[in-house]
């Protein structure tokens, strides 16, 4: 009887035993000490999509009113992948009628890729812009020659880094080698500096503002287009951005130049289109 006990003892140490080292290979392909089967890790995506649409009472470009002072819809889509990222963002314009009455252009359409490089603390934003404005003609507002291309390209160099706690300052620089309607070389500097604040409510708030520069080489058509006689001029703005819902933003913004009308009493800034004094913009967006 002694014997009979030992060899089943032994017996069923050896299944056990067996069982052991069959489990082996299953706990160390997912099965948990419980017997749950664990859920893979999920691999790390190789790109990120991401989409936006906004409302705003006006859409300001470089300190210049793209819609008459009137409110504009805007989107886009954006594609990240690693360092490398490229987008399209459209909104609507109004820059008047043309020489012939027709709509100048009530569409703008921009096209960019580049990489987001890191060197220590700075991030480095390396790209190109394609500025496009479908079926855009020469609004008759301007003394730009007819037929010249509204379309042009635009290579930028950008670093920016937090500063302290929260707070990032930034600089980028824009070159294009023939700028809006043929106006000739034209680079664009601007600095930019944001610092989180404290949340309140649902709300987080961001202040930011931004100082730009504008220089061209010289032409008459940039002149009279863009500079009020001159080859330069200056922009800014600053406001607050409250995030809330994840997903959403309101931005309060101020905007303003240093060009207004000429002493004979044209209207630069303050005409009917392409308006250039101070303003201020609201912008609702969601991003998803």
């Amino acid at each position: 009887m002694t014997f009979r006990i030992a060899k089943i003892a032994g017996s069923a140490a050896a299944a056990v035993l067996g069982a052991a080292l069959l489990a082996g290979p299953a706990l160390a392909d997912g099965m948990n000490k419980k017997g749950v089967i664990r859920d893979p890790a999920p691999a790390p995506r190789a790109c990120n999509l991401s989409a936006n649409i906004g409302l705003t009472t006006e859409y300001v470009f470089r300190g210049f009113s793209q819609t008459a002072e009137g409110a504009a819809v805007q989107g886009g889509f954006d594609v990240t992948c690693g360092l490398f990222y490229a987008g399209v963002w459209a909104s609507n314009l109004d820059w008047g009628p043309n020489a012939s009455g027709d709509v100048a252009a009530n569409i703008e359409m921009d096209w960019y890729a580049g990489i987001k490089p890191k060197t220590g603390p700075i991030t480095w934003d390396l790209g190109i812009i394609y500025y496009t404005y479908p079926n855009g003609s020469t609004p008759a507002v301007t003394t730009l020659p007819q037929g010249n291309d509204p379309n042009y390209f635009e290579f930028k160099v950008g670093g920016s880094a937090e500063i302290w706690k929260d707070g990032t300052l930034g600089v980028t620089v824009f070159y294009s080698p023939e700028y809006q309607y043929e106006t000739g070389q034209t680079w664009t500097v601007e600095g930019t500096f944001a610092q989180a604040l404290p949340k309140v409510g649902m709300f987080t708030p961001t202040f930011s503002a931004l100082l730009g520069f504008q220089s061209n080489e010289g032409t008459a058509a940039y002149r009279a287009a863009f500079g009020n006689g001159d080859s330069q001029y200056l922009y800014w703005n600053a406001g607050v951005t409250f995030a809330f819902l994840e997903k959403w933003s309101l931005d309060l913004r101020y905007w303003d130049t240093n060009l207004g009308d000429n002493a004979g009493g044209n209207a630069f800034c303050t005409g009917s289109t392409f308006q250039c004094d101070e303003r201020f913009v609201a912008t609702l967006k969601f991003t998803y």
